[in-house]
């Protein structure tokens, strides 16, 4: 998946960041209490992932390529998003996209807050969604 995500100028994906998606990585977010992890199977097989920083920032959204535009992410999203606002999120989240992956977070209702950037070799588009703002 790393194609569709944060290249740097070059077209490299750094490697802290390929390091930042290990299973070792991820083992030591999710025994972490600031992390909250939501897996999506379909049948027997795992579709994607979602985790949200302390309620507000969306830290990781992968769906596999074969279940992608199958509602996977949405799914996850709405889930993580209940959950966060359940647990004391009532104001907003936030996310550092992929350029591949804005138009997803735009049917989620966030939308941009700031020019593309790059930083320690990724590229993200900054986006927010205020919960004052959905429905609207």
């Amino acid at each position: 998946m790393a194609h569709n995500f944060n290249a740097n100028s070059c077209g490299e994906v750094a490697p802290w960041f390929l390091a930042s998606v290990t299973s070792s990585a991820i083992a030591d977010h999710i025994a972490d209490a600031k992390f909250n992890y939501l897996v999506g199977f379909v049948g027997q097989t795992l579709a994607g992932v979602i985790a949200l920083r302390d309620t507000t920032h969306v830290h990781h959204l992968f769906v596999a390529h074969e279940f992608h535009r199958q509602g996977v992410a949405a799914r996850l999203w709405e889930q993580a998003k209940t959950d966060a606002i359940a647990l004391g999120n009532k104001k907003s989240f936030s996310v550092r996209s992929s350029e591949y992956a804005v138009p997803v977070y735009e049917r989620f209702g966030f939308h941009v807050v700031g020019a593309r950037a790059e930083k320690d070799g990724v590229i993200f588009v900054p986006m927010k969604l205020e919960l004052s703002r959905i429905g609207e």
